[in-house]
């Protein structure tokens, strides 16, 4: 099979619209990124980001397609017109490392946001519910089921779930803001945390969660919300994942259909992009 053709099977596969409404071909973000789609495919690597280190996995399980979540070349919609006229270096070598493999990139974000099909008939963020089976909080979901980011869970300390985290995701570590002792039941995965955050922060209120799994957050809004609150014992926490690290099972959970959405054995294996922070404590 042409990877043209896996890429086309694959976003079949998908919901492929969002509020009723088509994914464009002309305004998705995913594209190929990089690489001649009219090749045979020789095997298939699952990834959040194509890093450099995934490239160079990827060629050494004989795969010349990668499937990945997020940009190639570290901007909204991929541009490399500035990378290649600035002469960028990083940018010629990941090139290169590329060419040398003959290693094609398609982005898969909006489709896999858009919903795979359960069992049911339905349709569920192919993401988030990776997340929710790599974590086994799938009979935890509460709210949504179709947009699996609210969860109630058995009982355990903020400490407990961190660890628990740190060792199912294979992180370096996580960002806490407020007590580590925080008793932790309800939980909810929040969006870009990059500005306002009323709405979390009447949800926090209102709904009474106890811990906010987050991807990006800032230094005020919801991070200034948890912090006082956890200091005025309302029980309240962030833990800060980051978010490649927290989306990632998504990608790995697609290994579980991709056999199905292609309908023809190739060979199909995740590699995790891995965590990029590394923690400096006192």
């Amino acid at each position: 099979m042409l990877i043209r053709e896996v890429i086309e099977k694959m976003k079949a596969y998908h919901k492929g619209e969002f509020n009723g409404e088509v994914i464009k071909e002309e305004t998705t973000r995913d594209k190929i990124l990089y690489g001649d789609p009219d090749r045979e495919c020789t095997g298939i690597v699952t990834t959040c980001w194509a890093t450099a280190e995934v490239i160079r996995e990827a060629a050494d399980r004989g795969a010349n397609l990668i499937i990945a979540h997020e940009a190639l070349f570290w901007n909204h919609g991929d541009h490399i017109d500035w990378l290649q006229e600035e002469g960028n270096k990083t940018f010629a070598a990941k090139k290169k490392l590329l060419d040398d493999n003959g290693i094609v990139v398609w982005r898969n974000h909006d489709y896999i946001h858009s919903g795979i099909p359960m069992e049911d008939g339905s349709y569920v963020d192919g993401i988030f519910y990776g997340v929710a089976d790599k974590l086994g909080w799938t009979d935890y979901i509460t709210h949504d089921t179709t947009n699996p980011l609210h969860y109630e869970i058995p009982q355990i300390s903020a400490k407990e779930l961190a660890d628990f985290l740190i060792e199912r995701l294979h992180l370096n570590g996580i960002k806490v803001i407020g007590d580590l002792d925080t008793s932790v039941r309800k939980i909810k995965i929040p969006f870009h945390v990059l500005g306002d955050a009323r709405d979390d922060i009447r949800q926090a209120n209102e709904e009474g969660i106890d811990c906010f799994l987050t991807m990006e957050i800032v230094d005020f809004t919801l991070a200034e919300y948890i912090r006082d609150s956890s200091m005025l014992g309302q029980n309240k926490v962030v833990l800060g994942m980051g978010h490649f690290n927290l989306e990632e099972p998504g990608m790995e959970y697609m290994l579980n259909y991709i056999g199905k959405a292609l309908g023809e054995d190739i060979p199909c294996s995740f590699v995790q992009s891995g965590d990029m922070y590394e923690y400096i404590t006192k």
